[in-house]
């Protein structure tokens, strides 16, 4: 019996490290994206999105992995919680600069700072926040892109109609909302070709494969393509199970 006992308390440790393991990953998803009615001109647009950061100091390697190799920057939501330092978020935020301009929309937790004060914070450091608006980028030839952002869904401050109003009719349109449920009041004339989400964490932790949320993946739907991230950070206790910790390096081309 205190075979089994030891044994057990081994078996037990082991899958705690591992759950650290997974939760402090620094590892970087890459994505080729290709879509009929990417505008050619562009050649390749390369999106760096990072989402539910929390607690985390941005590692290094991951700055190190994708440095050069991007176009801009998308922080989708959580870039904080309580009691995260507000010099911790400068520092991820400065990492963040070294890659390219850097965009944001807001999450729950974010909102449960003192969100004025991080809302100064992005201005200092020139990051771009889409709280239901829009950024227009133009090729040479006059094509354009939108990168639409909606403000948190959880109270109510998203407004997908006027982020739409804010970005170009005719252009490629890709949508950062923190909560992927705004999916739901996406229509099919809003002609919005990606969504990049976060906020469930993939689930976490999923218990003999079981968890509220599904893994992060990128599913097809029928008004959209949605990414949906497992997130850099964790939330409560910081383990994972399932769900490893992640980042995305997404290029997008024209599908011929």
């Amino acid at each position: 019996m205190g075979y089994i006992i030891v044994l057990l308390l081994i078996m037990g440790a082991g899958l705690i490290l591992y759950m650290v393991k997974e939760a402090f990953l620094n590892h970087v998803v890459h994505h080729e994206m290709t879509f009929e009615d990417f505008p050619r001109s562009f050649g390749s647009v390369s999106i760096f999105f990072i989402s539910d950061i929390h607690k985390r100091l941005i590692s290094d390697d991951i700055i190190t992995a994708v440095i050069g190799k991007t176009d801009i920057v998308v922080i989708g939501g959580d870039l904080m919680e309580k009691k995260v330092p507000f010099e911790k978020v400068r520092k991820n935020l400065e990492k963040l600069k070294l890659l390219g301009p850097v965009y944001f929309v807001w999450g729950n937790n974010d909102y449960e700072t003192d969100f004025r004060k991080l809302d100064a914070i992005l201005l200092d450091y020139g990051v771009k926040v889409l709280d239901n608006t829009a950024a227009i980028f133009e090729s040479a030839n006059g094509d354009k892109l939108s990168l639409l952002g909606v403000d948190a869904l959880n109270q109510e401050r998203d407004r997908l109609d006027l982020a739409l109003l804010d970005a170009e009719d005719n252009s490629f349109k890709i949508l950062a909302s923190h909560y992927p449920d705004i999916t739901d009041k996406i229509m099919p004339e809003h002609k919005i070709s990606l969504v990049l989400s976060g906020h469930t964490h993939g689930g976490q932790i999923h218990i003999l494969g079981y968890s509220p949320y599904k893994k992060g993946e990128v599913e097809k739907l029928e008004n959209t393509t949605l990414l949906i991230s497992n997130g850099y950070g964790t939330t409560g206790v910081p383990l994972r199970l399932g769900a490893p910790a992640q980042c995305h390096l997404i290029t997008l081309k024209n599908e011929q």
